[in-house]
């Protein structure tokens, strides 16, 4: 019988790659975006469903998990991915910003996660994969608000991961590094620091260092990230944490090796 995977944003990038991947190795899709109505690709997919869903929404929530289960009769996972970056220095950011941001990202996964603990738990069976990102265990300049939510998703995960134990389910996360995907253009909200001449010099040096051609030379595909996300829910281990991508793990490593004063020095410095 096959497996079934509930996914959120799933209408482009690391989603849309996700869900195409579970397709391709025999998975039912619950495939979730805020308008399914525009995607024309994975409504062609033999085995793949859609759902209205933003994430920001309980109402929105309840009903696609709800629907999802009755459609399928059994969800065996479900991917935590919906989410963007916030970037800007915090004096620059407003407070709608930063809202959408902690709405999104960190209260999103928990809405949807608490949506299906009661199915799970009534199966006595189920496994939770939150993608986090390498912006979960280390840190830049000028993404606060991006990597507090990314760090609370890590420390929410492994939290929850203790409680699942006692209903037998799991719970992993996914913590990628670069993707070549659009999300500096489309997933990327950039506060405008301009009058803030101040901070000039460190915006200058991260812009660049994101820029660097040899940087994005270690970035993976979506695909690439979606053949992590796939070994997390099929290799059967009891693990938390998987690191996704050669610059992810090149980066976790070194702030390990350095310990956080130094990494954060070096960080500072290029």
């Amino acid at each position: 019988m096959s497996k079934t995977i509930f996914i959120t944003g799933a209408s482009s990038g690391l989603g849309k790659a996700a869900a195409k991947f579970f397709q391709e190795k025999g998975w039912n899709v619950a495939a979730t975006m805020r308008k399914p109505e525009n995607e024309e690709e994975l409504s062609r997919l033999e085995n793949v469903k859609l759902y209205k869903l933003d994430v920001t929404n309980l109402e929105h929530v309840e009903e696609s998990s709800r629907q999802a289960i009755e459609d399928f009769g059994k969800i065996d996972v479900v991917l935590n991915n919906a989410g963007y970056g916030l970037a800007g220095v915090l004096e620059s950011l407003s407070d709608d910003q930063i809202t959408r941001q902690l709405n999104t990202n960190l209260l999103g996964v928990i809405r949807v996660t608490k949506s299906f603990l009661k199915h799970f738990r009534e199966n006595k069976d189920g496994l939770f994969i939150n993608v986090t990102s390498i912006g979960g265990l280390t840190t830049f300049p000028m993404f606060s608000l991006y990597h507090s939510t990314k760090w609370a998703l890590e420390g929410f995960s492994e939290s929850l991961w203790f409680e699942m134990k006692q209903i037998g389910v799991g719970v992993k996360t996914v913590s990628p590094g670069g993707i070549t995907t659009d999300f500096a253009g489309r997933s990327l909200d950039m506060a405008d620091a301009s009058s803030l001449k101040v901070y000039d010099e460190l915006i200058a040096g991260m812009m660049e260092m994101f820029d660097d051609p040899e940087r994005q030379k270690k970035y993976s595909s979506a695909e690439q990230i979606a053949e992590v996300i796939y070994e997390a829910a099929t290799d059967g281990k009891d693990n938390l944490r998987y690191v996704a991508g050669e610059d992810a793990k090149e980066m976790y490593g070194l702030r390990n090796e350095l310990g956080d004063q130094k990494y954060m020095e070096a960080m500072l410095n290029g």
